[in-house]
């Protein structure tokens, strides 16, 4: 159902509500279409205000999970964490073949880099290509984590992502394209990967990239969010006892 729909029978519901005396369903389609028809702008009001009630509902219930799965989102010791020893964290679902992650890219390794005191997890969040999966699998293995975010920003640069750029990168950071490759068979990458996949459904992230701070999820490339959502988490942090890193 499209929203305009919805927006429709919200009205139309509404109307229901609004009296007490019968009609028939043909008298009071007539009387909606007839309302409809003379304030048209109501449809986008209730529209608005559906989708608005719906992304509040989203972001509960992000929250929720977010709380629920905190070890395997944050301390998941699987995965390649920049400046491990942060006391704020930051998460970030990405795709290698994602043009927004991409355009993002640049600017996440500024963060890590001007942030020392934040820890950057990077989750393996592949779908868009074989190849992005592939490179998923490869920048998983230990040859490939040991070189981490050098790595990261190879493969983020690489247009298209194609297996002659996996391998330009690997070589680039200097790991050996044929052990990395032999290494990504390991079915305990594909277990990671698909645990990725099954905590980017129970946050209700569908999308790259996307980036958790606290309890709040940031979809998009939108770095400024970003920024600020850091320096709130510091703020919050300031203000709590030492030796509880968020």
């Amino acid at each position: 159902m499209t929203l305009l729909l919805k927006s429709a029978a919200t009205l139309a519901a509404a109307f229901a509500l609004s009296g007490c005396q019968q009609q028939s369903d043909e008298a009071f389609g007539q009387r909606v279409r007839a309302y409809l028809l003379a304030n048209p702008e109501v449809l986008q009001e209730v529209s608005v205000a559906y989708q608005q009630k719906q992304q509040a509902e989203l972001a509960k219930a992000s929250t929720a999970a977010i709380a629920k799965h905190r070890a395997q989102l944050e301390r998941d010791p699987r995965d390649f964490v920049a400046n491990p020893n942060g006391r704020i964290t930051v998460v970030e679902f990405f795709d290698y073949n994602c043009a927004y992650c991409k355009i993002a890219a640049p600017e996440v390794v500024k963060l890590i880099e001007e942030n020392p005191d934040v820890r950057f997890v990077f989750k393996e969040f592949a779908f868009q290509t074989p190849h992005s999966i592939l490179a998923a699998h490869i920048a998983l293995t230990p040859q490939a984590k040991a070189r981490g975010l050098d790595l990261h920003r190879e493969l983020m640069a690489q247009k298209p992502l194609n297996d002659a750029a996996i391998d330009r990168s690997l070589r680039a950071v200097g790991v050996d394209p044929a052990q990395a490759r032999a290494a990504a068979e390991d079915p305990a990458i594909q277990r990671q990967l698909l645990d990725v996949r099954a905590l980017a459904q129970a946050l209700h992230i569908d999308g790259t990239p996307a980036f958790v701070v606290g309890d709040k999820v940031i979809p998009g490339a939108d770095i400024e969010a970003l920024r600020a959502a850091i320096a709130a988490a510091k703020a919050t942090d300031l203000k709590r006892p030492s030796g509880n890193p968020t």
